[in-house]
């Protein structure tokens, strides 16, 4: 029995699209309560404050998507759809941190490196999740018909 399969190609929490453009609108609000609390003198916020939101919520996409991933349907069409809701994530909360900060990804000192750390991670959640479910799908296929009978040792007398 392989696993089970939602009603149609997507349940909205499980589409990436979906969860891109919740992940997209959680950064929108942390970065608009970083200006918050600058604007008010609430708290300090560096000028780096919008490329350190958008590589946690990058971060947080591609562990909960990647986890999503088990309940698809369609392998082939989830991947497809994560890897573009990723890219697109990833440019646009890099967009919305360039134009709030102003600086550059060369600029905003390593989170360069953390952008392609979170991405080669991202394509590592992926795989992990792939082989795990394969390695599941190939049990559920398993079909046991003569289960392996252990033989008693008959009594000597």
């Amino acid at each position: 029995m392989p696993l089970s399969t939602p009603p149609h190609a997507f349940v909205s929490g499980q589409n990436p699209v979906f969860q891109a453009l919740v992940t997209f609108s959680g950064v929108i609000v942390a970065n608009a309560g970083g200006l918050f609390a600058k604007w008010t003198g609430l708290l300090e916020v560096g000028e780096r404050f919008p490329w350190m939101v958008a590589a946690s919520f990058l971060l947080c996409f591609s562990v909960f998507n990647s986890i999503y991933s088990l309940t698809s349907g369609s392998m082939t069409k989830y991947y497809g759809a994560s890897v573009y809701s990723f890219a697109g994530l990833a440019l646009s909360s890099g967009l919305l941190a360039w134009a709030l900060s102003s600086l550059s990804i060369s600029e905003a000192g390593s989170y360069r490196w953390i952008f392609i750390v979170v991405s080669i991670g991202y394509m590592v959640f992926m795989g992990m999740v792939s082989f795990m479910r394969a390695i599941v799908e190939f049990a559920q296929k398993e079909e046991w018909n003569h289960p392996r009978l252990r033989r008693r040792p008959r009594n000597k007398r």
